[in-house]
């Protein structure tokens, strides 16, 4: 099946927290495609795919970036597809660099931003963006959010039961 998602990131640094929506894609069967793409060292790479991303298919493109964060924004100003931007924490200014970076956007270039290390949120978003014309994928979010909720219910009700010392210790042997 084609990739309906583009995930990016400007780094191989970014992946451990770009896993994240790559696992919850898989979870909700939304098929994705999976590049190293930097705005500084690889730009003409970064340009063919954004204008080539709607030709492609592609509903959502989800782009991991820390430090100056180019990508989101960049990607965002060269297709329609909608951008979803991640920024990912750095060691200097903890990710609010990213931040900054991917949510001021000037007017008319609008990139969706996530938290610092949101990817598991982005890979949700983009779903819900693709859902609006995919009953089955509607379908399958609510019982991922059903299952969170039950997930929820069960942890107090036992939090209820056995009182917090007892739940922290529990926690702690995991």
């Amino acid at each position: 099946m084609e990739p309906l998602v583009g995930i990016i990131i400007g780094s191989d640094s970014d992946l451990g927290v770009m896993s994240k929506t790559a696992e919850i894609l898989d979870k909700l069967e939304i098929p994705y495609e999976f590049s190293i793409i930097s705005a500084h060292r690889t730009p003409d790479r970064m340009y063919e795919y954004a204008r080539q991303a709607r030709k492609r298919g592609l509903k959502a493109i989800i782009a991991g970036a820390g430090g100056a964060a180019h990508v989101p924004g960049m990607v965002a100003a060269m297709t329609t597809v909608p951008v979803i931007g991640v920024p990912i924490q750095a060691k200097a200014l903890d990710g609010m660099d990213a931040l900054f970076s991917i949510c001021q956007m000037p007017p008319g270039i609008p990139v969706a931003t996530v938290a610092i290390n949101g990817a598991l949120n982005a890979g949700i978003l983009a779903a819900k963006i693709i859902a609006t014309n995919d009953e089955a994928l509607a379908d399958r979010l609510e019982a991922y959010a059903t299952n969170m909720k039950e997930t929820v219910e069960k942890k107090a009700a036992k939090l209820e039961s056995i009182g917090y010392s007892e739940y922290l210790k529990q926690m702690q042997s995991k």
